[in-house]
């Protein structure tokens, strides 16, 4: 089936946040806390244009948010469902990502991690996110990085 990636609606609301629980909830032993996505005001995010989910049909896959900031475009949060991780979900987001901060204008895309995923911080260092630092915000230990689109 055909995966589309959309803004998200209202209508999604309930589903972007159970799916954001589910893709977090098993960090939050390691982290010994909810990491910072699960905390979000997703009705605020879905009304201000900054969700996109990516979905087959009716299903949501995965989400990314994204907030333009003045000189980068952050991906402040990217998640898909667990039991659709390692299917190309969270590759077709990072590129639907960087294609979307380019056409905004956007020559560099920025995120920032918890240093205890330490998955994360692998994948994004090999689809080319260089670490640019590392300290604590709001409690948690992040490890922030940019990639300088083409």
């Amino acid at each position: 089936m055909n995966r589309e990636i959309r803004l998200a609606t209202a209508a999604d609301s309930s589903a972007v946040r159970a799916l954001v629980w589910a893709a977090y909830s098993p960090y939050v032993a390691r982290i010994g806390r909810e990491p910072g996505p699960m905390g979000d005001d997703y009705d605020a995010l879905i009304r201000d244009g900054r969700v996109h989910v990516i979905g087959e049909g009716e299903q949501i896959l995965g989400l990314l948010v994204l907030l333009p900031e003045p000189d980068t475009m952050l991906l402040d949060n990217v998640a898909v469902d667990p039991a659709h991780q390692g299917s190309g979900v969270g590759r077709a987001l990072l590129q639907w990502a960087e294609q979307a901060a380019l056409g905004a204008g956007f020559s560099v895309i920025r995120l920032y991690t918890n240093e205890a995923m330490t998955e994360n911080v692998s994948l994004y260092s090999r689809i080319g996110y260089v670490e640019t630092g590392r300290g604590e915000e709001k409690g948690l230990k992040r490890v922030y990085m940019t990639k300088r689109l083409r």
